[in-house]
């Protein structure tokens, strides 16, 4: 499924099909939720494709953000992680993160509270909000239950 409509994608975007790109968008959609950082796609790429450089996976990754294909995504962790992005998923607006404190697990939300709020900014400002990004902190609930032990 995916394989042809990343190679859509790409072709309409004027980018030509490479195995590289194909395959950092493979190993992204093989791992949803796991907020991957270009470390740990360019350890799967190499089972792949062992003769593929980390600065290939960079170029790469940077080429995909621009386009909107994946997202690029912090979570205060000191990494730049990455997730599929709005051309592959137009829900990706309503994507928030919880992020736990304790054992650093980070949740998907993709229940969107905010629509609400920017149906208000639409009907009071005329203010159309086109992304939004939310990060929740505190604890899951095994870390909570280590806490108060």
């Amino acid at each position: 499924m995916e394989q042809d409509l990343f190679k859509r994608l790409l072709r309409e975007k004027g980018l030509k099909v490479t195995s590289q790109r194909m395959l950092v968008l493979e190993i992204m959609a093989e791992h949803p939720g796991e907020h991957l950082t270009a470390e740990e796609i360019f350890d799967l790429a190499r089972h792949s494709y062992p003769e593929i450089g980390l600065a290939t996976v960079y170029r790469t990754l940077q080429v995909l953000v621009d386009l909107r294909i994946i997202d690029k995504i912090s979570l205060d962790d000191g990494s730049a992680r990455y997730e599929l992005g709005q051309e592959l998923g137009s829900s990706r607006h309503h994507h928030h993160h919880a992020i736990c404190m304790g054992c650093k697990t980070v949740f998907s939300l993709e229940e969107d509270l905010l629509d609400n709020l920017e149906q208000s900014l639409l009907e009071r400002l005329g203010f159309t909000v086109t992304d939004h990004k939310v990060k929740l902190y505190g604890y899951c609930r095994a870390c909570k239950i280590k806490k108060e032990i």
